[in-house]
């Protein structure tokens, strides 16, 4: 990843520029700016944002379930379509597990989103873990058209403890 880069927890002030990034994605479901406002606030922990040049071109939003404590549910992930090649959707979401130990990593994709896939895939082998797939949502639990979501459930997370290297002068 380019250093030009920052990825941190979101603030406040990011739910506007949230808000706009999901909407130009034209892919995911648009959600209300009071609800990019709670990810920011209440859910910041869960959640990361990428910026370059001080603009808002990544995000990851995802809580952790509340009858499993271990587990990070990933809601959205976005990426500016001329930021995208870079890994940006990893290594926000490897900036959301870093802040708390989890041992599962589970969100729903639809079958025609491949990206994504690749994603929860990437992440599945970086962290030498199972994908166990299984359709949580069929096409008529939604009110809309809409693709069935199929649930990635990845585990169990072996975190690898961080090698740290000095440079020899």
């Amino acid at each position: 990843m380019e250093s030009r880069y920052t990825i941190r927890e979101p603030e406040k002030n990011d739910a506007k520029q949230i808000y706009d990034l999901v909407k130009k994605s034209k892919v995911l479901d648009l959600n209300s700016h009071y609800l990019y406002l709670l990810q920011s606030t209440h859910f910041k922990n869960s959640c990361s944002v990428a910026l370059f040049e001080n603009q808002i071109i990544g995000f990851v939003s995802g809580y952790y379930l509340p009858n499993e404590n271990d587990s990070l549910f990933i809601w959205q992930v976005a990426v500016d379509k001329n930021h995208r090649g870079k890994n940006l959707a990893l290594n926000l979401i490897d900036n959301i597990v870093s802040r708390k130990n989890i041992r599962y990593l589970i969100s729903t994709v639809s079958p025609s989103n491949i990206s994504s896939q690749r994603v929860f895939e990437k992440f599945a082998k970086k962290y030498e873990a199972n994908i166990k797939k299984s359709t949580l949502f069929f096409i008529e639990d939604f009110i809309d058209s809409h693709e069935e979501e199929v649930q990635f459930k990845i585990g169990p997370i072996k975190i690898k403890e961080k090698k740290w290297e000095y440079l020899k002068n």
